[in-house]
């Protein structure tokens, strides 16, 4: 081959340079829009349900930290989504970095809220602060009523973009929070909600959330429907309600609860005759499908104790050991744990990272279930 041909078999076409003039920058929201997956998971019907939980989880929010006891989720119809709680309300005053209502900063900037350390919530699921801008960015259109102060104050989006600027449209003798919202159809293979899915979410919730009532109402033509849902025994009713076509094969559900420094935990759980286990856990309200370091805190408790109990009681030898499997069998566990910097594996939230819970857990249920058996013992038989 001639020198020049190799030359221009080499040579590199000056348009497929990659310089600077390639590196975008996605200003405001353009980036959840441009890949909502990163936030929301998927935009099938997982995803398109997830906005309703990133807003319920403000509210659920603001449950946590005792300012609300009553949220309403209403698919209106069309297909939008009305969420109403009466928590204090989202602040409207200025916020001071950027000039802006605090309202507008919340729906339209990434990574602002209260759940960064500024005492806005002790307690929070929603700790990327995404929530809120992610909904509207992914909405057709947005409108947020935050009752307080006296007064409603109003703001309208679209698409992540303001449409119309905050302004004050009534009074009110109460607080709190109503934001409906329009899934956009351009970023949504499916915009039909499904009501039994939100029910059975928002079921969850009230029974993590011991005295708070959560309604769920569907407005569409032919598909009405409504539910208000108050649990005062929390998960130890959790636990039941998962147990209620099966055959418990002892009385009660064993509840265990403790707490170390600004963390608590708590577990329920009772035993069937079926062979399955089935262990539902959440950290700070939020489901955690992948389980984490509470459920391994839990499933090593339970069988270093079940196994010291059972050689205590000379059913198992001192060189015999029931594997953790064998101890869960036919087991139905709640664990709900509440922590200041919960540390979950993306913006889905499906496992949790925080090795101390793990020790938190192990500690609760290896004390408090050893002295159950042993107040028990026709349990532990």
């Amino acid at each position: 081959m001639a020198d020049n041909e190799i030359l221009n078999s080499t040579a590199v076409d000056a348009s497929n340079e990659y310089d600077a003039s390639e590196i975008q920058v996605l200003e405001g929201l353009e980036a959840v829009r441009k890949r909502p997956g990163m936030y929301i998971g998927s935009t099938s019907e997982s995803g398109l349900h997830h906005l309703v939980y990133e807003i319920v989880d403000n509210a659920i929010d603001e449950a946590l930290a005792g300012y609300c006891d009553e949220i309403t989720v209403t698919i209106n119809p069309g297909d939008t989504i009305t969420v109403t709680d009466n928590g204090r309300g989202i602040p409207v005053d200025i916020q001071a970095q950027t000039g802006l209502p605090a309202l507008e900063v919340v729906y339209t900037v990434l990574h602002a809220g209260g759940k960064f350390g500024g005492g806005g919530y002790k307690v929070s699921g929603g700790l990327h602060g995404v929530g809120a801008s992610v909904v509207n960015a992914l909405s057709e259109w947005l409108t947020v009523q935050v009752h307080k102060n006296g007064e409603i104050y109003e703001m309208k989006f679209s698409r992540g973009s303001v449409t119309e600027k905050m302004t004050v449209v009534g009074k009110t003798d109460r607080t709190g929070t109503t934001v409906t919202f329009k899934p956009d159809p351009e970023m949504f293979d499916v915009t039909t909600y499904n009501y039994d899915t939100i029910h059975t979410r928002m079921r969850q919730q009230a029974f993590l959330n011991a005295g708070l009532k959560i309604s769920t109402f569907d407005r569409r033509e032919g598909r009405e429907a409504a539910d208000s849902m108050y649990y005062e025994g929390g998960i130890r009713e959790y636990v039941t309600w998962l147990n209620q076509n099966k055959t418990p094969i002892h009385a009660g559900v064993i509840y265990m609860a403790g707490q170390k420094d600004d963390a608590s935990a708590e577990v329920a759980l009772q035993y069937n005759d079926a062979y399955n286990e089935m262990i539902v856990s959440f950290a700070n309200d939020v489901r955690t499908p992948e389980g984490g370091m509470h459920e391994e805190g839990f499933k090593r408790a339970l069988t270093t104790v079940l196994n010291s109990y059972g050689r205590k009681i000379k059913m198992l030898k001192d060189d015999e050991k029931v594997s953790g499997e064998d101890c869960r069998e036919g087991l139905t566990c709640v664990i709900s744990v509440k922590l200041t910097e919960a540390q979950f594996e993306g913006q889905t939230k499906a496992k949790l990272g925080n090795s101390e819970i793990r020790t938190l857990v192990n500690n609760i249920v290896s004390e408090k279930l050893d002295t159950f058996l042993e107040e028990n013992p026709q349990v532990g038989r």
